[in-house]
């Protein structure tokens, strides 16, 4: 059936510092991979969705970047879109290819993800990351785009603060998420952070904003993340994972005593026609520690002001009742922007397949992915939540 949307084929590179290497060049392991994932061939995609983030700074390249990455693969003459959405492009991109598919225009569509943060001037990293924020907040910070990074001088700060003094927030809560990615890292060869480390070295490592320390942050990483979206009749396996809810949003004023990212999941579980409650692991957006713990509030992991009882409990990490980022997480699995979204909806296709390896959480049938981005006036610019089941 056309409402059916599997996720036919999974390919992600290792995320890290590719310096030396083009877009094409970050690309085309994702690709083949995830070809190769569908079983089938270059000429079997009927549409390509490409997300990028930073290239117009970092690379130079800017209209064409889908083009200009999947035609030197051997793709030619079929449509490509590019997406361009911060944090949450590739999950945008997955969005419009369901859109895509369930109309009848596509029945393979290709999402790929590709980001080069890195660069030999340092100055374009930083400048490419200030651009997420609307200009006003960034003239408002004081911040030299090339310098420094508004999100670390002005909006989590915020947002910690506020948080802190409605709930209260313990570092070493924090902390403890970051431990528990880099232990879930360690068994992920894609991540790029395996090193373990303790509550002690993330405490210890240079504070940011009070609480948050420098290891409870996503890296700067390139890399590429691609999926092969099909309608339900190209099963190969026993077990697939079918994306059974997509939704995507932009920030507003908080509402009914929810958040934008609380709103945009309702939409996703109502399509899906599920509730948090059946959830059997997650991939959240943790481009802090804070923001993860923040995720299992809007996600109806649980109450309002209740994210650190989840931690301290176990319930988080692979073994417990609901992993969180069995992957490693933006914070150890590493975050090259527009990618992140399909990396997050890769590993949970895999998991609910059954072929996550050393961090495959035991009979998952239902997952969630929460990617977002940017942020514009007083919210979070981009809003993506995905939930798949396993049939």
């Amino acid at each position: 059936m056309k409402d059916d949307i599997l996720v036919a084929g999974v390919g992600i590179t290792r995320f890290g510092r590719m310096i030396d290497q083009t877009l094409e060049q970050i690309a085309e392991p994702a690709v083949r991979q995830a070809l190769a994932d569908a079983g089938l061939d270059r000429s079997d995609i009927d549409i390509a969705f490409v997300a990028n983030a930073v290239s117009a700074v970092t690379t130079g390249q800017v209209s064409v970047v889908g083009q200009s990455v999947l035609r030197p693969l051997g793709f030619s003459g079929l449509p490509v879109f590019n997406i361009e959405n911060a944090c949450a492009g590739s999950s945008s991109a997955v969005n419009l290819a369901i859109s895509a598919l369930r109309s009848g225009a596509a029945s393979a569509a290709l999402v790929l993800g590709v980001e080069k943060m890195y660069s030999e001037d340092r100055r374009a990293t930083y400048t490419a990351l200030n651009g997420a924020v609307d200009r006003p907040l960034l003239d408002a910070a004081g911040v030299d785009p090339g310098e420094g990074s508004v999100f670390v001088s002005t909006v989590y700060p915020r947002r910690v603060h506020d948080y802190g003094r409605r709930w209260g927030l313990d570092g070493r809560d924090l902390a403890r998420i970051a431990v528990k990615n880099r232990e879930h890292a360690s068994l992920n060869p894609e991540a790029q952070y395996t090193k373990a480390m303790t509550i002690e070295d993330v405490l210890a490592s240079r504070t940011v904003a009070e609480p948050i320390t420098a290891f409870m942050c996503a890296p700067v990483s390139d890399g590429a993340a691609a999926l092969v979206l099909t309608t339900g009749d190209h099963r190969r396996r026993a077990r697939e994972a079918f994306i059974r809810g997509s939704a995507i949003g932009m920030g507003a004023p908080p509402a009914e005593g929810r958040s934008s990212v609380a709103r945009v999941a309702r939409r996703a579980y109502d399509e899906a026609g599920i509730g948090p409650s059946v959830i059997s692991v997650a991939e959240v957006h943790d481009s802090i520690a804070f923001n993860e713990l923040l995720a299992y509030e809007e996600l109806g992991f649980c109450d309002p002001g209740a994210g650190a009882s989840l931690v301290r409990s176990g319930t988080t990490r692979l073994g417990g009742r609901l992993p969180v980022n069995p992957s490693g997480g933006l914070e150890s699995r590493g975050h090259p922007m527009a990618a992140t979204g399909a990396a997050q909806i890769g590993e949970l296709a895999r998991q609910l397949r059954g072929e996550a390896g050393a961090r495959q959480v035991p009979a998952a049938r239902w997952a969630v992915a929460e990617n977002a981005g940017g942020y514009v006036i007083d919210d979070t610019a981009a809003i993506a939540v995905t939930v798949l089941e396993a049939a």
